[in-house]
Formats: C-alpha cells, structure tokens, sequence
C-alpha cells in the first residue's frame, strides 16, 4: 500500500474496481483545514478520464504495469492481433482498448501494457510521431506555406487527416499519435 504522499504521473492504481493511470496531479496545502491531492486519472480499460480529490495520507493500491514490445499482425472483426518479437506468442485486444486504431499499420511496432498481477493486456501505446504516406489529396499548392489553412488528406491506412495545402499525393508526414493530427512533412 503507498500513499497521496507517492502520486506521480504515470502511476497506476486501483481506483473504483478499475486501474487508473495518474494524469495530472497537485498537492494542495489550504491555509485552513487539511492539505489534498487533486488528481485527473484515465482509465485504463475504458480511456473515461475523471477528476478526483484525495485526502492527504490517503492510502492508495498501486498496480504493477508490465510493457512489452509486440508486432501489429492484422485486424479482423475479432480485434487487434500482435505478435511479441521474443516468444512469438499472439494476443488479441479489442479495438475499444486503442486511443486511436486508424494509426496502426502493419508490422509496426507498439508497445503493450500488461497488469502484472493477472498477465492481462490493458492497452497499447504508440510512439509520439509516426510517419504515413498520403494516398490521396488534392493537388498541392506551391509556396503556400503562410496560412494555417488545410486540407483533407487519405494516408495509407485509409484514414483522413487535415495537411496543409502544400502537401502532395506521395508526401510522407509525421502524424501525433496522442492527437491524431499532422505534424511536419518528411524529407
């Protein structure tokens, strides 16, 4: 059992029969009545965010997150099937796990969460940027670099981003995976 006093981002516990991940948190010391945490935690089976305040001294049931590196294999109507690069053993995981499932391609490599506890998957994490190429847009204007405007943009996954109007069909660009938006072109 830990306490309020080893809240950190990244810290996993149990929170309301769920494991939550600690998103935001401060210690808050009132110059009149007791100090708290208040936390912002996300849910790691179902992605709910909620905002909750613990007394300071609270004691709190963390939970050991095991990460392991799996290969994208494909998706069917079942879900998600990875292969782990050591023991070449395949696991499923339902697509209502995955922030967001339009960026996966084949053979890419993610990172799975596993509780430690009972060996079963949570979710899975992507790195930051990941590079696609466009499949299909509108043709590119030149030297329209200044405006913010965009357009939409099919990149080989089959999903639509907003690009600037700069980007060309063959162009590969870094997308962020925590928001799923374009991020630079790549040279």
């Amino acid at each position: 059992m830990a306490s309020t006093a080893d809240i950190k981002n990244g810290l996993c516990m149990h929170y309301n029969h769920d494991i939550y991940v600690v998103i935001e948190f401060l210690h808050v010391k009132p110059g009149k009545g007791p100090a708290f945490v208040r936390t912002k935690l996300k849910s790691m089976t179902n992605g709910k965010v909620v905002d909750n305040t613990f007394p300071s001294g609270h004691k709190i049931e963390v939970v050991r997150i095991e990460r392991r590196k799996y290969q994208f294999l494909y998706k069917d109507d079942l879900g998600y099937h990875f292969m782990n690069n050591e023991t070449y053993e395949q696991t499923m995981i339902d697509g209502k796990l995955i922030e967001n499932p339009g960026l996966i391609k084949e053979g890419s490599e993610i990172d799975i969460l596993f509780n430690s506890d009972d060996e079963s998957p949570l979710t899975i994490e992507l790195p930051q940027y990941l590079e696609f190429e466009i499949s299909y847009t509108e043709p590119g204007q030149k030297g329209n670099t200044a405006t913010n405007a965009q357009k939409p943009a099919k990149i080989e996954t089959g999903i639509e981003v907003m690009v600037p109007l700069f980007i060309n069909e063959g162009d590969r660009i870094k997308i962020d995976t925590r928001t799923g938006k374009y991020h630079e072109r790549v040279k």
